[in-house]
């Protein structure tokens, strides 16, 4: 067992939690380390493990296990499930991080609530193992959000091709208010604009939030955590991840469940069999928008999954950089052409990326026009190759250009899809 687990005071939007306990303090599994700050949009902290706080500092709280672990927890308390939710600690668990109490503060009367099931990036598995193992959990941390905001209808929102998880769904659904929609495999059918779009038939702006479709779109493993507050009083203390890639393991893509929040990334690929020896980085979350990670790095409630890709191809030709708001930014585009040796002489945005709310959205979701302007300016700057992070639909465009114009075509999820032995995004068929 690891002995030094590093909690994070922020692992979702907004302020950092306020740290509650000392260097020296025992502390139990459940116990409060840090609290919502009161300044602002904040969460709950809870203690993964029972032990002694080792290192306090305004970034994590460090504690040291007892060798012993039990399942045992400090239960949270409250009297209604909102205050139950934010007793927890709970915040959106498919990586955006917001404070679930907060989301869920504005009542929608006749409103909706989806249930984001669609399990978005590929490779990650875990949302759908869960559902496969215990649907029943799932599904009543669904009716807990309808009630607590006074939705009158569930959508489950789950992508065809998951036919067990449909059928466990199927199984344990006893309302006439909640319905399974079916949703195409595509990139980023996931996304919160694009289920909504493909449920609702409601096409938000960028700054645009969710309630003004009269709708909240939460996450599976969000609602598991509910079902857990509520039922067992239990506080977000573990988290559900999906490990792939270059690991010692006949199975490319592993699932753990309830994997001790605070656990580093090098612990978890050790109990996946560790790592191999040619391995080109090490991503924390999904192929499209992970991010290169360290094996000291503390798994956090917002983490999806730990992949170790390929190692990286040499590249010296001159690179043009096509930037998608549903992929990896400027700076990971970047920071993987310099791991592959290649210049960069041009950077393009996709046509629909716009600035929001401090970062890039996509105009329309997975929904390309089509990106040959773009590769044709990368071409007359001088670049030789191009890599991307388009979305699945805006890929399929630029594969209608750059092979003409003779330019080989690389994609940021390029070394994580390679690992898992899984198709590469370029020219791929659509389920529409």
């Amino acid at each position: 067992m690891q002995k030094l687990y590093r909690l994070l005071l922020k692992q979702h939007s907004g302020l950092s939690s306020i740290a509650v306990v000392n260097v020296g303090d025992i502390v139990k599994k459940g116990t409060l380390i840090g609290a919502s700050s009161n300044e602002g949009i904040s969460a709950n902290i809870h203690a993964s493990v029972s032990g002694t706080v080792a290192e306090v500092t305004k970034e994590y709280i460090a504690i040291e296990a007892d060798e012993k672990q039990t399942e045992e927890y400090v239960k949270v308390e409250g009297d209604s499930i909102l205050e139950l939710i934010k007793a927890a600690g709970i915040v959106g668990m498919g990586g955006a991080g917001f404070p679930t109490d907060v989301k869920l503060k504005k009542k929608l009367n006749d409103g909706i609530v989806i249930l984001n099931a669609a399990e978005c990036e590929p490779i990650l598995s875990h949302n759908i193992y869960s559902i496969e193992k215990n649907p029943g959990r799932v599904y009543r941390g669904l009716l807990y959000t309808m009630e607590a905001i006074g939705a009158s209808k569930g959508i489950i929102a789950i992508k065809e091709k998951h036919k067990e998880a449909i059928n466990a769904f199927k199984d344990v659904i006893d309302r006439e208010n909640v319905e399974i929609h079916l949703l195409p495999d595509m990139y980023p059918m996931g996304e919160k604009r694009a289920i909504i779009r493909e449920v609702l038939g409601i096409l938000l702006n960028v700054n645009q939030s969710s309630s003004e479709a009269n709708a909240v779109v939460i996450n599976s493993e969000t609602v598991s955590r509910i079902t857990d507050a509520v039922e067992l009083r239990k506080p977000v203390i573990t988290k559900d991840i999906t490990v792939s890639g270059k690991i010692k393991s006949d199975e490319p893509i592993k699932v753990f469940t309830d994997v001790p929040i605070g656990t580093s990334v090098e612990t978890v690929l050790n109990n996946s069999g560790g790592v191999e020896d040619d391995f080109g980085e090490i991503i924390m979350g999904g192929p499209f928008l992970g991010k290169s990670t360290t094996l000291d790095s503390p798994i956090t409630k917002t983490t999806g999954g730990i992949i170790a890709t390929m190692p990286f191809i040499n590249e010296k030709r001159k690179m043009g950089l096509l930037v998608c708001a549903c992929g990896g930014n400027e700076e990971r585009l970047r920071e993987i052409a310099g791991k592959m040796g290649a210049p960069v002489i041009g950077v393009e945005y996709c046509k629909q990326a716009i600035q929001a709310r401090g970062k890039l959205s996509c105009a329309n979701p997975g929904k390309c026009p089509g990106q040959s302007q773009k590769v044709l300016k990368l071409k007359k700057e001088g670049a030789e190759v191009l890599l991307m992070s388009n979305c699945t639909d805006c890929s399929n465009t630029v594969m209608t250009i750059a092979p003409k114009l003779k330019m080989p075509v690389y994609h940021c999820t390029d070394g994580a899809l390679r690992a898992a032995g899984m198709r590469l995004v370029r020219k791929l068929p659509l389920s529409k």
